[in-house]
């Protein structure tokens, strides 16, 4: 699990440094960031008390830095919402865990990306009155957004968000399945051998 861990911690680490960038015109690294995944194995893989604390703590955490640094409330309804996607998708990773494979979590983790992009982007849609009330305004919210807000169009954060949750969900496989690896190894080397 100490893999698992230090992988969840380097992809909060890298969101703050991401969070920080973005604004330098690194603009390829809007949303590049594991949100859904970490959510998603943290619920899959964790003991009880870390399943849900670890993402919500990660995400939080993130959040204050990225926050202060550009003078931005903490607390708002779309962090709320956020929170509370994160909390879906790992009901999503709580449905898994008796079926632990690539098979099953990859497929889970577009899954995931998808219910986050969806619920915060319609939520965007509803409570911000820059988007129209309708059809078109909806879709607007899911492929573009609203320029004033970001150089980088809606679908461009929803592709950096799939790819990312892709890739953390393979590396946080391979990192817990190296943790067991790892922990076999010495439990093998600690059993006295009988003549």
């Amino acid at each position: 699990m100490i893999p698992a861990l230090l992988l969840v911690l380097s992809a909060a680490a890298y969101r703050i440094t991401t969070g920080l960038l973005i604004h330098s015109g690194a603009t390829w690294l809007s949303n590049f960031t594991p949100l859904a995944a970490i959510a998603l194995c943290s619920a899959a893989y964790f003991p009880n008390k870390y399943k849900f604390s670890v993402p919500l703590v990660t995400l939080f955490v993130s959040d204050a830095v990225i926050n202060f640094r550009y003078g931005a409330p903490l607390l708002d309804p779309q962090i709320f919402l956020r929170y509370a996607a994160l909390a879906v998708v790992g009901c999503v990773g709580l449905l898994l865990k008796n079926r632990l494979s690539l098979k099953t979590l990859l497929p889970a983790s577009i899954a995931g990306s998808i219910i986050f992009y969806v619920m915060t982007n319609a939520f965007s849609w509803l409570s911000d009155p820059g988007y129209a009330k309708n059809w078109g305004g909806l879709v607007q919210a899911l492929t573009i957004g609203l320029p004033r807000y970001s150089a980088t169009p809606s679908w461009m954060f929803f592709r950096n968000s799939l790819v990312s949750d892709l890739l953390f969900t393979l590396l946080f496989v391979l990192s817990i399945n190296l943790g067991r690896s790892a922990e076999g190894s010495r439990a093998r080397v600690a059993v006295p051998r009988t003549a």
